[in-house]
């Protein structure tokens, strides 16, 4: 009894299936990348060209995956960060706004209120002594950004 060996093709589909997995495996590499760089100058040209992408692509396939773009996503980590920073009190809003990153204390404190709802110098005052005395990981939950 012989049994014949056929030579197998995947199917279009599963072709389809892994190549939608390599572009959100690159899109996590690009993500992660933001997260431990985000004090440093990126910009989604940047970021694009080292994912071998255009930027357009990068963009739509970014906001498809997490939902939001990743300029987006890039400044909600910054502002989070400055939240923590400005919760300690013991930086100056200036020096926050250029420890995250930023580049312009206009666009900062614009982006800020944004996503916090009230000015940083307001959410420095206010903050300080929110948060005391809760573990940080629990402040950082209850003090996150929420995308209006």
């Amino acid at each position: 009894m012989s049994i014949a060996r056929e030579s197998v093709t995947p199917a279009p589909v599963s072709r389809a299936r892994g190549q939608q997995l390599r572009d959100l495996a690159t899109l996590r590499r690009v993500r992660d990348r933001i997260d431990r760089e985000y004090a440093q100058p990126l910009n989604v040209e940047e970021l694009a060209r080292d994912a071998h992408m255009s930027s357009g692509h990068l963009s739509r396939q970014f906001r498809q995956a997490y939902g939001e773009s990743p300029y987006s996503y890039l400044m909600t980590r910054r502002i989070e960060r400055a939240m923590a920073l400005l919760r300690r009190g013991d930086l100056s809003v200036t020096e926050v706004c250029f420890t995250v990153g930023c580049s312009s204390l206009g666009t900062f404190s614009t982006r800020f209120t944004e996503l916090v709802g009230v000015p940083p110098s307001v959410y420095r005052d206010q903050a300080a002594g929110d948060t005391e005395g809760l573990p940080a990981c629990t402040a950082k939950q209850v003090t996150r950004p929420i995308r209006r």
